[in-house]
C-alpha cells in the first residue's frame, strides 16, 4: 500500500520524540515483552510491562500479566516494540505470531496506540508487503528528511535482510524496500536516531554475534558496521539500544537465543559511536522474570506513576544472590537453594515477604505456589514447611532483615530466635550460620527483587 496525501501535526514539546533519544523529562523507563521459559510454562503471547527507575532493574506490572493481547491474526505476539511518536504519545507494533512455530509466514505487524500505556486504542492489523515470507522484530524510528516514520522489520527475500516501510500514521505505509543487506543473514534490528546520526544494531546470522551499524541519513542500504561483534553467555539475537535518561551513556540488551538460557545480557558505553561496549556483571541489572525479546523506552514520572496506579507492582519478590548473581533463592523438594534462572518450575523463586509470623518488625517468606508453606529453619537448614501454627515454627520461619553484610544496599537476613546466624547458601543450599569471612558475607548477602 502507498502512502499518499498523508500529514501529522507535531507537537513542539515533543522535539525529541520519536527517537528514543534521553528526554530531560524522563526518570523512568517501561520495558515492553512476551514471556517464555525453559519448559514454557511461562509462555505467553501477550503485551507484558515492567518500570525502573535506573533502567537496570525491573518491576513487572499486573503481576507479569499482559495487559493486552491481540484479537486478530494469530491471536498472539512477539518482539513488542514500543515507540514514543512526534506528539508524546505512543505507538506499539509486535510480530503477529503465537508461538514458537517459526515456518509460519505472515505479512502483518500487530499496531496499538496509547496516550499512556495505561490503556491501549485502534487496535489494527498493518500489512507491510506481499511476500511469502515472515514480518518479525519490529523497530520504528522518526526520519525527520522524510517527515515520516520507518519500520524496519526481518524478513526474507532470497535473503534474510531488513525491509523498512514508511508511514505517518501508522496505518498505511508505503511499498516495502530493503533497508539493510550487508551480503550476509542478519535478524532482529533496532534503529536509534542520536542527532543526526543513525544506529541499527543487529544480529548476524552467520555468526550469532551482535553488531552495531551507523548512517548519516538513515536511507536504505547507507549503514556502515563500526563495531566488533559482541556476545555474552551462548548465541544471542534482539539487541536493544538505549540511551540513558540522564544523557551520560547508553545501554545494550541482548536476549538469548533459547528460553533455557539467561535471558538477557547488557553493555554499557559513554559512547555509542565509539567501538568501546563493556560487558555489565549481572549483579547490577535484573531483567522482568520469563522476558523475552522487547524494548524499552523512557518515561516521566507521572506516566510512572500512571502505570503503577493502573496495572500495579509485584505482591510477590525474589532473592538474588549477591556472588552468584545469575542465581536466585527457590525452594526444592521441599529445601531451600539457590540456582540458575530461569528455571522451571518458575514459581518456585516466588515468595510474598510477609510481616514475621513471630515478630511483625522481622519477615517470613511464603512460598507463592504453596502459600500453606514457609521458608523456617531446622538443624539450621532451610526447608518449606507447612505452618502448623505453633511458637517453635513461627519463631523458625522468622528473620530480621539488616543491611547486606557484603553490600549495605543489598540484604541480609539474621534468624529471629538464633540471633547468631544469618540466611546464607553453602554449596547452593540454604541454611543459617554464624557469618565470620568475606565469603561467609557474600554468601548471605541477597537483592530484594522481582
Amino acid at each position: 500500500m502507498v502512502l499518499t496525501g498523508l500529514t501529522t501535526t507535531f507537537s513542539a514539546a515533543a522535539a525529541v520524540a520519536g527517537t528514543r533519544e534521553a528526554s530531560a523529562a524522563n526518570s523512568a523507563y517501561v520495558f515492553a515483552y512476551f514471556t517464555e521459559s525453559p519448559n514454557q510454562t511461562a509462555a505467553n503471547y501477550g503485551l507484558h510491562l515492567a518500570v525502573s527507575t535506573d533502567g537496570l532493574n525491573w518491576q513487572p506490572l499486573n503481576q507479569n500479566n499482559p495487559v493486552v493481547t491481540p484479537t486478530a491474526g494469530t491471536l498472539g505476539l512477539r518482539d513488542p516494540f514500543i515507540l514514543r511518536k512526534q506528539d508524546g504519545t505512543f505507538v506499539i507494533l509486535a510480530t503477529d505470531l503465537n508461538g514458537t512455530d517459526f515456518s509460519q509466514n505472515n505479512q502483518y505487524l500487530h499496531v496499538w496506540d496509547s496516550t499512556n500505556l495505561t490503556s491501549f486504542t485502534g487496535y489494527r492489523r498493518v500489512r507491510m508487503h506481499g511476500l511469502n515470507t515472515h514480518t518479525w522484530a519490529p523497530t520504528a524510528f522518526w526520519d525527520q528528511a522524510r517527515g515520516q516514520y520507518g519500520i524496519v522489520y526481518s524478513a526474507n527475500n532470497g535473503a534474510d535482510v531488513f525491509m523498512v516501510n514508511y508511514t505517518s500514521d501508522f496505518r498505511t505505509v508505503t511499498t516495502n524496500q530493503v533497508y539493510f543487506s550487508p551480503g550476509f543473514g542478519v535478524l532482529d534490528g533496532d534503529v536509534v536516531v542520536d542527532g543526526s546520526t543513525f544506529y541499527l544494531y543487529y544480529k548476524n546470522l552467520s555468526t550469532g554475534l551482535l553488531y552495531g551499524a551507523r548512517s548519516g541519513t538513515g536511507a536504505p542500504n547507507s549503514y556502515t558496521t563500526y563495531t566488533s561483534g559482541l556476545r555474552q553467555g551462548n548465541q544471542m539475537e534482539a539487541p536493544l539500544l538505549i540511551k540513558d535518561n540522564s544523557g551520560s551513556g547508553w545501554r545494550l540488551w541482548g536476549d538469548s537465543f533459547s528460553p533455557v538460557n539467561n535471558d538477557f545480557y547488557a553493555w554499557s558505553t559513554s559512547n555509542v559511536g565509539a567501538n568501546s561496549w563493556t560487558a555489565l556483571n549481572q549483579r547490577t541489572y535484573t531483567p522482568p522474570m520469563n522476558a523475552k525479546h522487547g524494548s524499552i523506552v523512557g518515561i516521566t514520572s507521572a506516566e510512572y506513576s500512571g502505570l503503577t496506579a493502573r496495572w500495579g507492582l509485584p505482591n510477590w519478590v525474589r532473592l538474588k544472590s549477591s556472588n552468584f548473581p545469575d542465581r536466585f533463592v527457590r525452594h526444592a523438594n521441599n529445601l531451600g537453594r539457590i540456582d540458575t534462572y530461569p528455571m522451571e518450575p518458575y514459581q518456585d523463586q516466588m515468595w510474598r515477604m510477609v510481616a514475621g509470623l513471630a515478630d511483625g518488625a522481622g519477615v517470613s517468606f511464603q512460598s507463592v505456589n504453596y502459600p500453606t508453606r514457609y521458608l523456617r529453619h531446622y538443624n539450621y537448614e532451610i526447608r518449606l514447611d507447612v505452618n502448623d501454627n505453633t511458637a517453635a515454627f513461627r519463631a523458625d520461619a522468622t528473620f530480621s532483615r539488616v543491611a547486606g553484610l557484603s553490600d549495605s544496599t543489598w540484604s541480609s537476613f539474621r534468624s529471629y530466635n538464633v540471633a547468631d546466624r544469618y540466611l546464607r547458601h553453602s554449596n547452593y543450599v540454604l541454611r543459617i550460620d554464624p557469618i565470620s569471612t568475606a565469603t561467609d558475607r557474600e554468601d548471605a548477602t541477597f537483592r530484594v527483587t522481582s
